[in-house]
């Protein structure tokens, strides 16, 4: 339903469009350079996320490599599943408008179904390299983690250099400043820079260019990969764990109370779970223009009560995150379900993990309101706590608990949690950022009196 009205404004604006010509300025060149190397930098994380996921988790290798099938090819039908993957929702929000655009009197405009593939294409390759370099210079147990961190960076490289910029030249936002910035420097109008602009606006030979050298490194990867990714799922096969079981049992396993086990169960396992680096450091990169204001002078902004809104934003965010995993993925379902013990003593040891988890992430913005006001950094890690503990709450009730081993697909949680998720985050962040307000407000009062 959403898809199809989705492309029935693109029909729609298609229509209006029809007699309309289309300037093609260098702005819109500059632009279309911008929100290429986004795309790029965005896909290229998927597709190491991807790669990951066939080469560790899918479980299907073993059945093509014995099939009679050559393994280039199993490894060029991978690549080009994992590019369609990471250009899926690039599909879906773009062509609905761009085709019966380009269809109704506009077709140079289907250059730009010929970038979205150059830059699947692209990431796929480069994604895959990426993951098997990584896997061969430390190891498959080392390289899932590694690499989940190392794909959240380079999701948020071009976010995190917009802001670094914006802070730096203090003239407008992140976008306006990358954007001035690449204009600046003549980037987007000419030479290989402009390729981008131009084939998205129909040039054949910028497409050509683009599409094939896109094409070119898909196949080559296919071709010098081969063996890499041969050896990298052969490898990931492997037991991954270093320590030889040594048949004793081990003290630190077994506690006296019930949630000290499961705390020390939930919380080794949060531990070792790779995708929570992805997620864990990818809210770090997006938290920083949280700390530039934090830190920054001349803003004219509440800064403790924007912070501290921030906080509880980030905190429930983390904490709902860990409880879902840690409810979703748990190994042993049945057998607590069963256990002669109580369910809220479970759930309250789980909730326990995800806060000392979320814990460390959680205390960076109080820590900056602190600088201002002790007494509103107080009220922010109230809230923060409590803002946590009813995300936590809610996945905790509304999760649907099914094996770590068969938990391949990492989703946020389902719909109804994610919206109670988001109600209280802003409740409570409401809460906590009105509360430094009035706090800050009554502080400035006694100063000036």
């Amino acid at each position: 339903m959403l898809a199809l009205a989705w492309l029935a404004l693109g029909c729609t604006i298609a229509w209006a469009l029809r007699d309309t010509p289309l300037p093609i300025l260098p702005e819109v060149r500059v632009a279309v350079l911008g929100i290429s190397i986004a795309a790029l930098t965005f896909m290229t994380a998927q597709a190491m996320i991807g790669s990951q996921r066939t080469l560790y988790e899918n479980g299907d290798l073993a059945l093509l490599f014995s099939a009679p099938i050559p393994e280039r090819t199993v490894l060029l039908a991978k690549l080009l599943g994992i590019a369609g993957t990471i250009a899926l929702t690039y599909t879906m929000l773009l062509l609905p408008i761009i085709v019966p655009v380009a269809i109704l009197g506009h077709p140079r405009l289907f250059g730009l179904v010929a970038l979205l593939a150059a830059i699947a294409l692209a990431a796929a390759a480069i994604g895959l390299a990426l993951t098997l370099t990584i896997a061969t210079l430390i190891g498959p147990r080392a390289a899932r983690t590694v690499g989940q961190i190392l794909a959240a960076l380079v999701g948020g490289a071009v976010f995190l250099g917009s802001q670094l910029l914006s802070h730096a030249d203090r003239r407008g936002g992140a976008t306006i400043a990358l954007f001035e910035r690449l204009r600046a420097d003549g980037l987007g109008t000419e030479g290989l820079s402009g390729l981008p602009g131009q084939a998205g606006f129909g040039d054949p030979l910028a497409i050509v260019l683009l599409l094939g050298g896109a094409l070119f490194l898909f196949v080559g990867a296919g071709a010098t990969l081969q063996r890499l990714f041969l050896s990298g799922y052969q490898d990931g096969s492997t037991r991954l764990s270093r320590s030889k079981p040594t048949g004793r049992a081990s003290g630190r396993l077994f506690h006296a109370r019930l949630t000290r086990a499961v705390f020390a169960k939930e919380w080794r396992l949060l531990v070792r779970d790779p995708a929570l680096a992805f997620q864990i450091v990818l809210r770090l990169v997006y938290m920083a223009p949280l700390l530039f204001v934090a830190f920054g002078r001349g803003n004219a902004l509440p800064v403790p009560a924007v912070l501290a809104f921030g906080s509880v934003l980030i905190a429930s965010q983390l904490v709902g995150s860990f409880a879902w995993l840690a409810v979703s993925a748990e190994d042993s379902p049945d057998l607590l379900a069963v256990a002669p013990v109580a369910k809220d003593e479970i759930d309250v040891a789980k909730l326990l993990a995800a806060f000392a988890m979320a814990a460390p992430f959680a205390m960076l913005l109080p820590i900056a309101i602190a600088l201002q006001t002790p007494v509103g950094a107080v009220i922010t890690l109230i809230m923060t706590a409590l803002g946590g503990a009813a995300a936590g709450f809610v996945e905790l009730k509304l999760g649907k608990p099914g094996q770590r081993r068969t938990f391949a697909r990492r989703r946020s949680g389902g719909f109804v949690a994610g919206i109670l998720s988001l109600l209280i985050a802003v409740v409570f962040g409401g809460g906590a950022a009105l509360g430094v307000w009035l706090v800050s407000g009554f502080t400035g009062m006694l100063r000036f009196s």
